[in-house]
């Protein structure tokens, strides 16, 4: 990818000073970044990102040479006021994660919150979001969907955080590991037997993997192959229509 080429479209108009941008980034596939997030990326002062040596991969692909400044979820709350202070000296400041859209479930929220207590200006640059790309494919309900993210570990919390949202309308969207993937597929199969399951995996990538069906059907897939990647999981509603059959999509 030529970052030379892509420059010459790019709009001119500048960024606004004093303000923190939330730029998606792609999640595999590097034609998803924006024309507006590259821009922003150009020209911003500083890049606030999750994990700067990867962030530093994504620049190079760019043709970019950026300041960063590592910003993870384990020093949010200090990077929060450097942020706040260079952005009352009026520089403009892009936050991003490791791939996606910031703050779902990913770095940001204590960042932006910081940054409007302060009465300063947010900005998002909207793109790539796994959550939205798996359920526009899952052929699950979309009228009314609740994304919970991540489950909690501890077994004690999880069955109970579990428990409370299967009892919710619409389609339950998640995010899970591969480490705990085969544990969550048990627990729903023990929980909602019936209900109709999409699992999504290296969205956008060349491998990509929508699996279709049942806990039961789809752990059936599992059995002599090892879970790998990041999940995204979706439960239909209890009224769901039934699916045809369960299938393994590879694209």
């Amino acid at each position: 990818m030529s970052g030379k080429l892509i420059f010459q479209d790019l709009s001119s108009v500048p960024l606004q000073p004093g303000t923190l941008y939330l730029v998606a980034t792609p999640i595999g596939n590097m034609e998803d970044i924006t024309l507006r997030a590259i821009r922003t990326l150009r020209d911003c002062d500083l890049i606030a990102a999750e994990d700067t040596r990867r962030t530093g991969l994504l620049l190079k692909r760019l043709g970019l040479v950026k300041q960063q400044v590592s910003t993870h979820k384990f020093n949010e709350a200090k990077r929060s006021s450097d942020i706040v202070s260079r952005l009352n000296q009026g520089e403009t400041i892009a936050l991003v994660s490791d791939a996606g859209t910031p703050g779902i479930s990913d770095p940001g929220l204590r960042i932006v919150e910081a940054v409007l207590d302060a009465d300063l200006r947010v900005e998002s640059v909207p793109g790539a979001c796994a959550l939205i790309v798996a359920l526009t494919v899952s052929g699950l309900s979309t009228d009314e969907f609740h994304f919970c993210g991540f489950l909690p570990v501890k077994s004690g919390k999880r069955a109970s955080r579990l428990s409370d949202l299967l009892k919710l309308p619409g389609t339950l969207v998640l995010y899970e590991s591969p480490y705990r993937i085969l544990k969550l597929l048990n627990e729903l199969l023990e929980a909602v037997p019936n209900r109709q399951l999409v699992l999504a995996r290296e969205l956008t990538k060349k491998f990509e993997q929508i699996h279709r069906g049942t806990a039961e059907e789809i752990l059936g897939l599992y059995l002599n192959k090892k879970p790998k990647g990041e999940f995204v999981v979706l439960i239909g509603p209890a009224t769901e229509l039934p699916m045809n059959k369960p299938s393994e999509d590879v694209r």
